[in-house]
């Protein structure tokens, strides 16, 4: 168990076991139910083969929009795996050196970064002047000036960069925030986040400042940051943390372990929140407002979310999450749709500026203005 998706796997149903449900279409998700897909298909090349590279790959098999193409590695016994697996074209795969090339394959119209995270700023930037649109797991970059010339890159490409988050697709996610917007929660006045689990090999690059480029915060507390924006529906003002680290041993200098977080929003409303790598059988979300309070436990997993609000239980279907991500992202990059919440490149930045201010009030022990 080395790392945060082996975690969430376990602590939640694995989502390979439970089916894509394309008979589910909820107004906000494209509707695939009626009949069968016949437009364009959006043709991706993975960067980064690793264990969540891999649950993408096996995710795209049901998409109705989207096709695993191509496959980016520096190590060549993955290239010729992927190869046979996924029926990738030898011609489609690359490596790290060349992958530059990509300009010159027709066969590919956008790459998905899953590489870690000091990482992502060269990689999608090499993307973006390849001609070809880029996907970036999350945390968009390790800073937010770095997530900003990632934009700016793309937009000076004319190509489209979005970032991996997933639950902004996720439709019990959905209708919370439904409920929010149509007032059924009345004034919002808190909102609690619980993200961590307790991580093993030390020697993993989550936790190496210069791979990761933080520890905790980066990898699971950014869940209860975008958590916190999009339950509350609005952005962030001030940001006040404190650090708790009890083994600097395994969380070195710059690697936080555990980070406790307070964030204030326009309205009045507040979220408390915790990132942690030393403690499990968290992942909860929890929304009160004036008229009603909506709950979720897992709130981020992979599946199935699960949660209730004062007015019962959630009730939609299961829909693999990186299934339904890969097939609206077609949407956004080919007919310009507008999704609930935001996953461009310019919401990356928005969550780094918090964490940014999350680092430096933690540091200071002082409140920290925000302008997100």
């Amino acid at each position: 168990m080395n790392t945060r998706r082996d975690f969430l796997q376990k602590l939640t149903l694995s989502a390979a076991v439970i089916p894509f449900l394309p008979g589910y279409s909820p107004s906000s998700l494209t509707d695939f139910s009626n009949h069968p897909y016949q437009g364009r298909v959006l043709r991706v090349a993975i960067l980064g083969l690793g264990s969540y590279g891999t649950r993408v790959a096996d995710a795209m098999q049901s998409c109705k929009r989207a096709k695993l193409v191509g496959a980016i590695s520096g190590t060549p016994a993955k290239l010729k795996e992927w190869q046979s697996k996924y029926n990738i074209p030898e011609k489609n795969c690359y490596n790290y050196d060349n992958f530059d090339q990509i300009k010159n394959n027709k066969d590919i119209d956008v790459v998905y970064v899953i590489t870690p995270n000091a990482l992502h700023k060269e990689h999608v930037i090499r993307v973006a002047k390849a001609g070809k649109h880029a996907i970036c797991e999350k945390p968009l970059s390790v800073n937010a000036k770095d997530g900003q010339a990632m934009v700016d890159a793309c937009k000076a490409a004319n190509v489209k960069l979005l970032v991996g988050y997933r639950m902004h697709f996720e439709p019990k996610t959905l209708e919370v925030i439904r409920m929010r917007k149509d007032g059924e929660f009345g004034k919002v006045l808190f909102f609690q986040g619980l993200s961590g689990f307790t991580i093993g090999d030390p020697t993993q690059w989550r936790l190496n400042k210069q791979l990761a480029g933080g520890g905790a915060m980066m990898d699971i507390g950014i869940y209860s940051i975008n958590g916190a924006r999009y339950m509350i529906g609005e952005e962030p003002v001030w940001v006040t943390a404190q650090e708790t680290k009890t083994n600097p041993e395994k969380f070195k200098e710059g690697v936080d372990e555990t980070i406790q977080f307070q964030l204030g929003f326009p309205s009045g409303a507040v979220a408390s929140c915790l990132s942690t790598y030393t403690m499990n059988n968290l992942d909860k979300f929890f929304l009160n407002g004036e008229k009603g309070f909506a709950e979720m436990q897992p709130s981020t997993g992979y599946g199935p979310i699960k949660g209730r609000t004062h007015k019962g239980e959630l009730t939609q279907p299961h829909m693999t999450h990186q299934t339904i991500q890969m097939d609206e992202m077609a949407a956004i990059i080919f007919d310009n749709k507008k999704p609930v919440v935001p996953v461009d490149g310019e919401e990356g930045v928005r969550d780094l500026k918090i964490i940014d201010a999350i680092f430096l009030a933690a540091k200071t022990g002082k409140k920290v203005s925000l302008t997100v």
